[in-house]
């Protein structure tokens, strides 16, 4: 089946199998692979990526319901050289250690912050409970969040 996705700005027109998972489109089409592929089940959120603006798991998503949507990836964050703010927090605050969750860590944080730019240490918490980490305790990420914000609580 031929499907048109616009990824990071990009319009890409493919063949693929309906069957195959957006998360498969993004890393082995596309060829970006940010995008990590954690569980296949949705239980992770290391797949998060943003359709049409939402933060979404890509494990969960057939590519040809892409079609004619916007995606953004990690990939697409930055502008330029110039990290996204989330991805500067992340960075200065030490969110990650392995870093293989944050990719999907970063997405679903952006999109929060979009939801609610002045979240308390809780909200964060609960936020982001669909996203995990195997590596940390947390803390940093929440700290990268608040401080992405604009401060903490």
């Amino acid at each position: 089946m031929e499907i048109a996705v616009e990824v990071n700005g990009t319009t890409y027109k493919s063949d693929v199998e309906p069957r195959t998972l957006l998360v498969h489109y993004i890393r082995d089409v596309v060829g970006l692979t940010g995008t990590n592929i954690g569980c296949d089940t949705s239980s992770c959120g290391a797949c998060t990526v943003h359709l049409n603006g939402e933060a979404i798991k890509s494990c969960t998503m057939l590519a040809v319901q892409a079609d004619g949507q916007k995606l953004t990836t990690i990939e697409g964050l930055a502008e330029g050289d110039e990290l996204h703010p989330m991805q500067q927090a992340f960075m200065e605050c030490h969110a990650l250690q392995c870093g293989y969750c944050t990719p999907g860590m970063v997405m679903a944080s952006v999109s929060f912050l979009e939801e609610n730019p002045d979240p308390s240490e809780a909200e964060v918490r609960e936020g982001l409970e669909g996203n995990l980490c195997r590596c940390t305790g947390y803390h940093n990420i929440v700290k990268a969040v608040l401080t992405a914000a604009g401060g903490s609580k």
